[in-house]
């Protein structure tokens, strides 16, 4: 049978949620800043609130206008925060795609990318800063280019080959 209309779409995303626990109170705070009180969906005991009414929120800040106690369920359904549940197929992701300078990422030439090699240039043209809690590495013979400079933070690791 033929079918009409969009394409079949197979990325899927879920709502995050945070679980709060009552403190007697009627302050809490959020995991996530949101504009406004229909950004969230609250529930107590498993029943939502209406926003505006039973609570408002203002970034972080959450105020319910009524007490929750420790032995309530309650909990908070981020309505514009969805979480990608997507997975790239292999070898769709491009050097173009790959994060600069982010901790963790790639932090050279992306055009460069090999299989197994990594080439690079044998002179470094801009300063790096190996942040604190990381490591970096890279392979000589290199120089450095006039006033550029590698800092390598407190508790942070650079080995030279």
């Amino acid at each position: 049978m033929g079918y009409i209309g969009n394409q079949f779409n197979s990325n899927f995303s879920s709502l995050a949620k945070q679980d709060i626990t009552g403190n007697g109170g009627t302050g809490y705070t959020l995991s996530t800043a949101v504009a406004n009180a229909n950004e969230i969906e609250v529930f107590v005991n498993n029943v939502r609130q209406e926003p505006a009414v039973a609570y408002n929120v203002s970034g972080t800040t959450l105020t319910m206008t009524g007490n929750v106690t420790s032995t309530d369920d309650f909990y908070v359904v981020y309505q514009g925060k969805a979480v990608q549940t997507t997975t790239p197929s292999p070898a769709s992701v491009t050097a173009a795609m790959l994060a600069q300078g982010a901790a963790g990422s790639y932090l050279g030439d992306a055009t460069q990318l090999g299989n197994i090699i990594r080439v690079h240039e044998k002179e470094l043209n801009t300063s790096v800063t190996v942040a604190a809690n990381t490591n970096g590495m890279c392979a000589g013979p290199l120089t450095l280019a006039s006033g550029v400079t590698i800092t390598v933070s407190a508790g942070a690791t650079l080995v030279v080959t």
